[in-house]
């Protein structure tokens, strides 16, 4: 083992994953579900551009009708039935745009991260903390459950993409210290 830059120590010899191993992966993980997401979202609205609400709610129905006929009282099912039923088409192009936006930064974000530019980390940064900014307002006018956890783990990414843009490490560096890491366990 040798010293780490904060006097921890940095394992070398395949053994139990340390601190920065962990965070490591930590941060590959969220930039991975970023892109997953922003990719989800990007489907999503354009989905949303071509449906119409009507459509959308018939959509809804289908898919829900055998959940709803099982347990009528069924939360998720019970919740895109009723989301859907009060939409109209000014509200579907916001939710289309607010997704397609959301979808294109995220995405941008993930792709410039890959690229290995350490001076796109602060614009990174300030695109996911705008967003996590939107989400804390939405927590406050619409709490739940699900947006908290959301919010706590939007929070965490951008903390992460922080950390390594502080230490100078791309994500390139992050991806090889992971995989070598991976791969001394696997020889030890």
């Amino acid at each position: 083992m040798q010293p780490g830059r904060r006097g921890g120590a940095v394992g070398h010899d395949g053994a139990a994953p340390t601190r920065a191993h962990l965070l490591d992966l930590a941060f590959l993980l969220g930039v991975l579900a970023k892109g997953i997401d922003g990719l989800i979202e990007l489907v999503a609205g354009a989905i949303l551009l071509w449906v119409s609400p009507g459509q959308l709610a018939t959509a809804a129905q289908r898919v829900t009708a055998h959940e709803l006929g099982e347990d009528p009282h069924d939360l998720i099912a019970n919740l895109l039935v009723h989301g859907v039923a009060h939409l109209d088409s000014s509200t579907t192009a916001f939710i289309a745009a607010y997704l397609l936006v959301h979808g294109v930064v995220k995405l941008g974000i993930v792709a410039a991260l890959m690229l290995g530019s350490l001076r796109v980390y602060p614009w990174a940064i300030a695109a996911l903390a705008g967003f996590l900014l939107f989400q804390v307002y939405e927590l406050f006018v619409h709490p739940g459950v699900g947006l908290a956890l959301l919010t706590a783990l939007d929070a965490l990414i951008v903390w992460l993409i922080w950390r390594e843009w502080r230490r100078g490490r791309t994500l390139r560096d992050a991806l090889a210290r992971t995989r070598a890491w991976a791969t001394r366990r696997r020889a030890g």
